[in-house]
């Protein structure tokens, strides 16, 4: 097989179990996707499937015309003579070349033998790997109403759809759901794919040793559910960002949203507090606040700080931000009980 070799990343899911409380409301993917290869920016072409490119690129006018209309051959023979191809938005550029040539395409990299098993196939202008596939797959049918809106803010009906047909077996199906197209699409893989090595910083922080308090960490949970609960002395301290003007009371509403800079601080405060409880892995943390630092900057974020207690013995400091574009959250929750 021909194929491009890129550096790897074994993903590391989020640890599931060892909550502090029911209020989290936790929606952790499981960790099937470990050992696999995970699209690790936000790009269109999967290492995996870089022989894609590699075919259009690199096959004869003979081959190419084996699986796509002459005109279309042409059109992309000579495109390549100018420049190679780089993506599959550079591919789709070319005149005539639609999702259907770009199936065309995939089909003659298979049989031509430039991808395999490990390149899932292209849906709606991604060419994602097995393991994207399944983490996909994973998410949107893991994760709360909430997220699912939240990931996809201008895909109403889309989010909609996806929670009235989960579970879903595969990713075409998600990619086929009414109401989901490329920019949805690519949404849902960013969510499922692009902070594995944040993931990883939260199962650490989450193992730390806990005998009387301590603290949790979640990349996916339901903010609504959390806002809403029944729980002792629910206190908001502050919220921000439109979209939690309904979960509190004007005075403890600031209005503007939170920066990068504030999601950064929150977090390696945090973080460095955790460790009092325990070793952090250095590597694993530093990885970590790299990928959240790569995720947030130039964001925006809604969210909320807020006290509540299990009961007559707990007491928890709870804070939440959401990206109000692509959905990315976190939730940080430090707490004692006796």
């Amino acid at each position: 097989m021909r194929r491009y070799v890129g550096s790897a990343f074994l993903a590391a899911g989020l640890l599931v179990g060892c909550g502090p409380s029911e209020t989290e409301t936790p929606t952790q993917q499981p960790q099937e996707q470990q050992q696999g290869l995970l699209t690790e920016a936000d790009v269109d072409v999967a290492t995996e499937c870089q022989g894609i490119l590699q075919f259009v690129n690199e096959a004869t006018f003979n081959t190419l015309d084996a699986y796509l209309p002459s005109n279309v051959v042409h059109n992309l023979v000579n495109r390549r003579a100018v420049s190679q191809f780089v993506s599959l938005a550079d591919i789709s550029s070319v005149a005539l070349v639609g999702p259907a040539r770009l199936q065309q395409i995939e089909q003659g990299a298979r049989s031509q033998d430039y991808i395999d098993a490990d390149c899932y196939g292209i849906a709606d202008g991604l060419a994602l790997s097995r393991d994207d596939a399944s983490a996909i797959v994973s998410l949107v049918n893991s994760v709360s109403s909430t997220e699912l809106h939240d990931i996809l803010p201008y895909a109403w009906n889309g989010a909609l759809n996806l929670r009235n047909q989960r579970p879903f077996t595969n990713a075409d199906a998600i990619a086929n759901t009414t109401g989901i197209a490329d920019v949805s699409f690519r949404n849902l893989r960013n969510a499922a794919t692009l902070s594995r090595p944040f993931e990883a910083l939260i199962n650490a922080v989450n193992n730390l040793p806990r005998p009387h308090g301590g603290v949790f960490m979640a990349r996916h949970f339901d903010w609504w559910a959390n806002m809403n609960g029944n729980f002792y002395n629910f206190q908001v301290q502050e919220c921000f960002g439109e979209r939690t003007e309904r979960v509190s009371d004007p005075q403890d509403h600031r209005g503007t949203n939170a920066d990068a800079a504030e999601v950064r601080a929150h977090v390696e405060a945090f973080v460095n507090a955790a460790a009092s409880f325990g070793t952090l892995d250095p590597a694993v943390k530093a990885a970590g606040l790299a990928n959240l630092n790569t995720l947030i900057e130039g964001r925006s974020f809604f969210g909320c700080s807020y006290g509540y207690a299990r009961d007559g013995w707990s007491d928890h400091s709870a804070t939440f931000f959401v990206d109000a574009e692509s959905g990315f959250s976190v939730y940080t929750d430090r707490y004692y009980s006796e």
